[in-house]
């Protein structure tokens, strides 16, 4: 094979080979992914996120990561991790009639979104509007989170009080928007070098919770939605109004079972009550990359890019998001 035939047949990606910190990582000539099957496209990265999830995933913890779609056991089940991306059609499979070679899309997927190339399914991406660029696109997935929370477990209506703890970070600043373009009153918690910015995003009150504590009040929420997990369920109860609801989407981090010792702890503390309680987990949906990329073009809401890494430096982004304490959201650059 000449030299030609092996550069088509390999990429530059980040290889995951085992579990622990992300200086594991090695950015490397891996396999170019084979031709896409049945629903699928071949996708050129422009860029891609690095968020929370990511880190879990590059570390193996909590444990339970590793039987998930995204882990594996003894070692990662995929070689290229990622799952957030940006770029360009350049082959479709068959069943695939949407999209065409040369569409600027963005979407979702299991993994391999770290490198130059990316298979995925083509009922998991969306096309891009002109006016968002790659880089910001990269980031629009982490909203899905945000807008189910809100619309769907919490179910926010015009008018309410909305409370959301971790306001500034990747899931926490689309959570502002998206609150206030369902039509609440936004009340947001973080911390003091984040207040400006999450006022900016349409937060009628900002608290930082260094200074302040949330439970002085008394009752006054509607819908909490708990980015953070780092308040009892007694104190959530505290700030709820009668028929208020709790959106747990985090908490409870340890190391073997994750959130669910703490989801369980939930049910208990909320069993008696007329005030509800709910563990969210994100499912993927196409319909809501749909809405959210109306939002992001409407300018209704937008991408807070805290961080533009290249893909050499992918380290450094995973021990940023695991660190805990981003401003919105941040991407890895790989192509224009």
């Amino acid at each position: 094979m000449n030299v030609t035939a092996v550069q088509r047949a390999t990429m530059r990606a980040v290889a995951h080979r085992r579990y622990g910190p992300p200086a594991l990582l090695a950015v490397t000539d891996c396999p170019r992914p084979a031709s896409p099957g049945a629903g699928q496209v071949l996708l050129r990265v422009c860029a891609a996120g690095v968020s929370i999830g990511d880190h879990h995933v590059i570390t193996g913890k909590p444990y339970l990561v590793r039987v998930s779609p995204f882990g594996g056991l003894p070692r990662p089940r995929h070689l290229v991790p990622g799952q957030s991306l940006s770029g360009v059609v350049v082959e479709v499979g068959a069943d695939v009639t949407a999209l065409e070679v040369g569409d600027a899309v963005f979407g979702d997927g299991v993994a391999g979104a770290w490198a130059a190339y990316a298979l995925a399914s083509s009922s998991m991406l969306v096309k891009l509007p002109s006016s968002i660029g790659f880089d910001e696109a990269a980031a629009i997935p982490w909203a899905v989170t945000a807008l189910q929370a809100l619309r769907d477990s919490g179910a926010v209506q015009p008018g309410q009080h909305v409370l959301i703890n971790g306001a500034s970070g990747g899931v926490g600043t689309w959570a502002v928007q998206i609150a206030r373009d369902l039509g609440a009153s936004v009340t947001a918690i973080c911390g003091a070098r984040h207040i400006e910015l999450v006022r900016s995003l349409g937060a009628d009150e900002v608290i930082d919770y260094r200074t302040t504590d949330v439970v002085d009040g008394g009752p006054r929420f509607d819908v909490i939605i708990d980015l953070v997990g780092n308040r009892s369920f007694a104190d959530c109860k505290r700030i709820m109004n009668d028929t208020g609801v709790l959106v747990a989407c985090a908490g409870g981090e340890s190391d073997w079972v994750g959130p669910l010792a703490q989801l369980a702890a939930g049910f208990v503390a909320f069993a008696a009550s007329k005030k509800r309680y709910r563990p969210f987990i994100m499912t993927p949906s196409q319909a809501d990359l749909l809405w959210l990329a109306d939002a992001v073009h409407s300018g209704r809401a937008r991408p807070v890019l805290e961080h533009r890494f290249a893909l050499a430096d992918i380290a450094a982004a995973v021990d940023h998001v695991g660190a805990g304490h981003a401003q919105g959201q941040s991407i890895v650059h790989i192509a224009d």
